[in-house]
């Protein structure tokens, strides 16, 4: 643990104007006063809170999603994800995306932490989620009206491979994976 007698530095935000308001981020532009005293301004993308789930059979297959995504303007494997709902907790939110997304009903939800993919310009959080899965314990996909994922079971070692490769490079999923190797094998 990372010994820390002052705790953290807040800033003061001095003003605040929305620039653009959607469905899942906003995006602020702030005039703040840094802890060091300068008085700056940022944009902020203010994210709704997400999880993803390392979802994995008794026999370490784990569930890879492959989805079009509009910033690379291609399908990516990724690991299953979603926005967690207005009052639910995250590992609700994770079997019911799990189920969702992928048509699989998890169960033993186990919240590994949490991660930022970019403080400098989102507040996004994502929990990731260790999640169990019975490949013969499946149910309809529930898709959110503008998104279709396909599905399917890797042996983790692949998974593995697919990270060190550059196959999958989503943050959440990049992470997971290593989290779990590191601190839960």
């Amino acid at each position: 643990m990372i010994k820390d007698t002052q705790g953290p530095a807040f800033g003061q935000i001095l003003s605040e104007k929305t620039m653009y308001n959607g469905p899942i981020f906003d995006v602020k532009r702030l005039q703040i006063k840094t802890p060091d005293q300068l008085t700056v301004q940022r944009d902020l993308i203010t994210h709704a809170p997400a999880v993803a789930m390392l979802a994995m059979t008794d026999d370490q297959q784990v569930l890879i999603n492959r989805e079009y995504r509009v910033a690379v303007n291609q399908e990516v494997y990724a690991l299953p994800a979603g926005l967690i709902n207005a009052g639910e907790d995250v590992p609700t939110a994770a079997l019911r995306e799990l189920r969702e997304e992928t048509g699989y009903i998890g169960s033993d939800p186990r919240v590994m932490t949490a991660i930022r993919s970019s403080e400098g310009m989102t507040d996004e959080l994502v929990s990731l989620v260790l999640v169990q899965i019975d490949q013969n314990n499946k149910t309809v996909t529930d898709f959110d009206q503008d998104e279709f994922v396909s599905s399917k079971l890797v042996p983790f070692a692949d998974v593995i491979d697919a990270v060190k490769q550059g196959q999958i490079q989503s943050a959440q999923s990049v992470a997971a994976v290593a989290y779990y190797q590191a601190f839960m094998r």
